[in-house]
């Protein structure tokens, strides 16, 4: 694997403080000086190595989720896990993760739901569930990984909805609605392993539908 540039190694370092910073700062050339500050790197260098546009901002935020979530989740860690625990786990990592930057994750999705974002609102929900997945050890190809990645990336939105409003003690309104939908999908893996041997044409976008307005 060719090693990152010198700035990609100072953005990545910056990512998550960004988006921490972003809480008070809003995704601003302010949050960037501040995470600067508190990780000790000079603000030239900072502002150079971090994007100017907010959008691509966020983005590179969730790039440092997504890095965390990958040196988090060891194979040695993931051992003996069922595929249920590990989508779950992989899931509210990622909100505890994100957790010190709440705030500011609800205002990059406002961000990322702007007309000229959604393309890269897209590429970066794909980008999310498909990680988890590969982390999971999913190896699918074809309908199977395309479906796979639509009904997780339905459960994450829904879920990070829930949990960017949610005031009970350690989120667990979220960590109930996750459950809920997890079992979902784990539905929806049983049901459609078996419409394979059975000729049954599925109703994907009906599915889809109830992951992300699901009832509370």
């Amino acid at each position: 694997m060719d090693q990152p540039s010198p700035l990609e190694e100072l953005r990545q370092r910056l990512a998550l403080a960004v988006g921490e910073n972003a809480v008070f700062d809003g995704w601003t050339r302010a949050a960037i000086d501040s995470a600067a500050d508190h990780l000790g790197i000079d603000r030239a260098q900072a502002r150079l190595a971090m994007p100017k546009k907010q959008a691509e901002m966020v983005d590179t935020y969730i790039q440092g989720v997504d890095r965390a979530i990958e040196e988090h989740f060891t194979p040695v860690r993931l051992a003996g896990l069922k595929i249920r625990e590990k989508i779950r786990s992989l899931v509210w990592q990622r909100l505890q993760i994100m957790g010190p930057a709440r705030e500011a994750v609800r205002r990059g999705l406002a961000i990322l739901a702007m007309p000229q974002n959604i393309p890269l609102g897209l590429r970066v929900g794909w980008r999310t569930a498909d990680l988890m997945w590969r982390i999971a050890g999913d190896t699918s190809t074809d309908f199977n990984h395309y479906t796979k990645r639509m009904t997780l990336g339905g459960v994450y939105a829904s879920t990070l909805l829930v949990w960017l409003d949610d005031n009970s003690e350690g989120w667990s309104e979220t960590a109930a609605f996750l459950d809920r939908r997890i079992d979902d999908v784990m539905r929806f893996e049983k049901w459609k392993a078996g419409w394979r041997n059975s000729g049954e044409r599925p109703s994907l976008s009906r599915f889809l539908g109830r992951l992300r307005y699901p009832p509370r």
